[in-house]
């Protein structure tokens, strides 16, 4: 029978080998906001890989990333709804206490009903009815960041 010593280093590095098995991370899971069903989204940037493994936007605080964020809320006729400085007009606001849906409390959360819409009319990745799975149609991942980056610097924090 091997000695205590030897049967611990056995254990050790048979964890290890087991631990180096596995995923560095889990990627997060993101969700249609109207059925639940699982999303497939297709990170066209590093930055987008970055924020698909984490649930944390690379682009909070970066302020090229933050100016082209709102030449896209403008674009995107987000505040037609949401108003000039998302405080909310005929939808909800995306800032303070005006925030409407607690899933936009989260960056995670923000891009999932960016890139799905919601079942009380927003269409996904900011144009009609589409698919939100199809690459090809609206904002892209990267986009949806940086427009969250700009939401965030209008005084909606994510938690």
């Amino acid at each position: 029978m091997q000695s205590y010593p030897v049967r611990m280093a056995i254990l050790v590095t048979s964890s290890l080998v087991c631990l180096n098995a596995l995923p560095a991370s889990a990627a997060e899971q993101f969700v249609d906001t109207k059925d639940g069903k699982p999303l497939n989204i297709q990170p066209d940037t590093e930055q987008a890989k970055k924020f698909m493994a984490t649930g944390q936007n690379p682009y909070i605080g970066d302020q090229a990333a933050i100016a082209e964020g709102k030449k896209l809320y403008q674009l995107y006729s987000c505040a037609q709804c949401h108003g000039a400085q998302a405080q909310g007009q005929t939808a909800g606001g995306l800032t303070g206490p005006k925030l409407n849906h607690a899933k936009s409390a989260t960056d995670k959360g923000m891009f999932e009903i960016i890139w799905a819409g919601t079942n009380a009319g927003m269409s996904g990745k900011g144009k009609g009815v589409m698919d939100p799975n199809d690459p090809k149609n609206g904002l892209s991942p990267d986009e949806v960041l940086k427009l969250i980056a700009w939401v965030r610097s209008q005084g909606g924090g994510a938690k």
